[in-house]
């Protein structure tokens, strides 16, 4: 359960919290599996929701097998995602400009910390629109450890100056909220697909359809 009583700042996940960028990831990584002569399953993209890029190589090399070529994966994968998101930009996720506002008009912190790289992130944000959104934004380039260690949201409590016992991390994925938890934060669980993950929904202080949802608890806590 959420105890709001003591929480004084937000910190956002980037990749389906705020921004659905994964859906224009698995477009991107299917047709180049493809173009490859591999398959990609809608289910096997969805299993990599919320692992950094690091972690990312390393499942498609084990699924793959030896003969994958990743560092050509990478290059024709990254030309198909730039010209799709170059086409169609990036979609927020539903409720998150309302709740935005709304932190900005009772003066909550918030930041955003993402297991992607600094380039990306801010790549992603100006697809978007959002690149003067974050004063905060911390990356797996400013860590050493990137989620599901807590080290992401350590660094976005320290640089908003609130402890991170009284944060509120919002997350899609278990990796992420598995983070939240190893930092000592409070966690609310939005997933962005479904089924939702048992275990992200187990362990997270509390479970939400979407960000309007919490938009909608914060205003009934009066914070």
């Amino acid at each position: 359960m959420l105890n709001l009583d003591e929480c004084c700042a937000v910190i956002f996940d980037m990749d389906g919290l705020v921004l659905d960028t994964e859906s224009t990831y698995f477009i991107a990584w299917q047709q180049t599996a493809k173009l490859m002569g591999y398959g990609l399953s809608d289910v096997l993209c969805s299993s990599l929701s919320g692992l950094s890029y690091k972690d990312v190589c390393q499942r498609l090399q084990g699924w793959f097998g030896v003969g994958f070529n990743q560092h050509t994966f990478n290059q024709i994968s990254d030309e198909i995602w730039r010209k799709y998101v170059g086409i169609n930009g990036i979609n927020t996720m539903p409720g998150f400009t309302g709740l935005l506002n709304y932190l900005v008009k009772q003066h909550i912190p918030y930041c955003l910390a993402t297991n992607s790289h600094k380039q990306g992130a801010h790549e992603c944000l100006n697809y978007a629109g959002l690149e003067n959104v974050f004063s905060v934004i911390v990356t797996c380039d400013d860590v050493l450890l990137e989620k599901p260690a807590p080290d992401i949201f350590l660094k976005a409590a320290e640089l908003l100056k609130v402890p991170i016992n009284q944060c509120i991390v919002l997350e899609d994925s278990y990796t992420g909220i598995l983070a939240g938890v190893n930092a000592g934060a409070r966690t609310v669980y939005v997933p962005s697909r479904t089924p939702s993950d048992r275990r992200a929904a187990k362990l997270s202080d509390l479970v939400l359809g979407d960000l309007e949802q919490f938009y909608t608890v914060l205003m009934n806590a009066n914070l």
